[in-house]
């Protein structure tokens, strides 16, 4: 039986689209960085652009694209000292070009990255989850460039409430935001993003706490009272110093006193 090659005919409609592919496509990854190995569970999407004359892409091809390199790219870098996600978006870019015709690719993995933490006073180990996102773009002049996004939660008091209440306060979740867009060669580990959120904060959240813990954490925010707007800008001048790159930081405070949130956000 004849199989006919429909995503190559002519559309009615000729226009290029910059983004065509698969998104939501979850599978394993592992990773080498600096002698730890992680292993993932990511999300990817896999998008090409399609010139006018074109209808479609071969979906599967995109697919197959994700599995050799996990079965090749990965089993090789796995054995290296600076094995990353973006490597690894990279390797998927690398194998699409022999596949499907194309002149910008992106390659995005969403994933959880797991770190273990010591509480504030007992020092127990409690392992962290944060929300990690990396893309690795493929320009038409064959240039590639990477966006690191990591969003971190932490805890706010509030100075205001604080000045006028006799040290009294109200506190809440905040949640922080920052990407940094730069050159692929560009070393930056996902672990120093997520710590310059963390630490903007008026104290960091944990997973695990005992009561000594608790007291501790209580204690830490009230003595760092900051405003959303204290800790994007923290955020961003931290993040100012110590990478390369146009940053972009968001904080939104999960407001605990009102029936609305605030946000902050800058970018340079």
């Amino acid at each position: 039986m004849p199989i006919f090659e429909t995503q190559e005919e002519i559309p009615e409609i000729r226009e290029r689209l910059h983004r065509v592919g698969i998104t939501n496509l979850r599978t394993v990854a592992k990773i080498n960085w600096k002698g730890r190995v992680y292993t993932f569970l990511p999300l990817f999407e896999i998008t090409i652009d399609v010139p006018e004359e074109k209808k479609g892409i071969h979906m599967s091809r995109l697919v197959e694209s994700i599995t050799e390199a996990m079965s090749e790219a990965v089993e090789e870098e796995v054995m290296e000292a600076h094995s990353s996600l973006e490597e690894l978006g990279k390797a998927v870019i690398y194998r699409l070009e022999g596949k499907h015709p194309h002149k910008r690719a992106e390659v995005w993995i969403r994933t959880h990255l797991i770190i273990p933490r010591e509480t504030p006073a007992s020092k127990k180990t409690t392992y962290e989850p944060y929300d990690v996102e990396v893309g690795v773009i493929k320009n038409e002049d064959g240039s590639f460039e990477k966006i690191l996004r990591v969003k971190v939660i932490g805890n706010t008091a509030c100075p205001h409430a604080m000045a006028n209440n006799n040290g009294k306060t109200h506190i809440q979740r905040a949640i922080g935001e920052l990407e940094v867009r730069t050159a692929f060669d560009e070393e930056i580990a996902l672990e120093d993003m997520i710590d310059v959120v963390e630490s903007s904060f008026s104290h960091p959240t944990y997973t695990l706490l005992k009561t000594v813990d608790e007291n501790a954490v209580v204690q830490g925010m009230y003595r760092n009272p900051k405003f959303v707007e204290d800790v994007a800008r923290e955020i961003f001048a931290k993040a100012k110093k110590r990478f390369k790159g146009r940053i972009h930081v968001r904080v939104i405070s999960n407001e605990s006193i009102h029936k609305h949130d605030v946000i902050a956000e800058t970018w340079s």
